[in-house]
């Protein structure tokens, strides 16, 4: 095996990462998987995307002129608000197209990751948690904490809705819901209900995601 395919198999391992080269395009694949790992290591028997090692992926991409395009492949619990919103943040920020996949699922932080491209899709047994910002251990000062947690709560939905067409009306509404999780407070969305809130563009395979993404990319290209 070469180098440079020695390589490419440690980004597949390590970072969940490759690079995918056909006649016409070449494309960036980027999962997001498991928990976003945050400042705070997690312990190593846990699955983690770790941001210190998307965002200068992210960078590398914006800057390298052959790379024409990313899918970003998610499947995660939420994890770190800060850490989810700075990758989310980041790709809606790339100057290149960039497709989005929920596979499995896309829950709490996960919902920004999953509508930050230009376009999104979930495949039909995918499932989407919205649910308020949540912190745990003992927190002193209550008053203060609650405003902490409604301006986090509105950073994030501000997010979404500028990247999907679901209304904030509509988001808050699913984020306070008291009837479908047990004892807790949000919603569970599947497949095409994520499609019909607005939340995401499209039901779609990885097939179609990246028929997708090529599209997105000559058009870029035209433009």
């Amino acid at each position: 095996m070469s180098e440079k395919e020695c390589s490419k198999q440690d980004d597949i391992k390590e970072y969940g990462q490759s690079i995918l080269k056909d006649d016409e395009v070449t494309i960036c694949l980027i999962s997001i998987i498991g928990e976003i790992e945050g400042h705070e290591c997690l312990p190593s028997n846990t699955k983690t995307t770790k941001y210190e090692h998307v965002l200068p992926k992210l960078a590398e991409i914006e800057d390298d002129k052959k790379i024409d395009g990313v899918l970003l492949l998610i499947n995660t619990v939420g994890g770190d608000v800060e850490s989810g919103l700075a990758i989310a943040e980041m790709v809606a920020s790339l100057s290149k197209p960039t497709v989005s996949l929920v596979l499995g699922g896309s829950h709490s932080i996960g919902v920004p990751l999953a509508v930050c491209t230009d376009y999104s899709m979930i495949v039909p047994s995918g499932t989407m948690v919205i649910h308020p910002v949540r912190m745990s251990g003992t927190v002193i000062g209550a008053p203060a904490t609650y405003d902490y947690f409604k301006r986090m709560q509105d950073r994030i939905i501000t997010f979404i809705i500028g990247h999907c067409h679901a209304t904030y009306e509509k988001m808050e509404e699913l984020m306070m819901n008291t009837q479908m999780l047990t004892r807790d407070v949000g919603t569970i969305l599947v497949g095409k209900e994520a499609v019909d809130v607005g939340l995401i563009d499209e039901i779609g395979g990885i097939a179609e995601a990246f028929d997708k993404l090529k599209d997105l990319i000559k058009a870029n290209k035209k433009g």
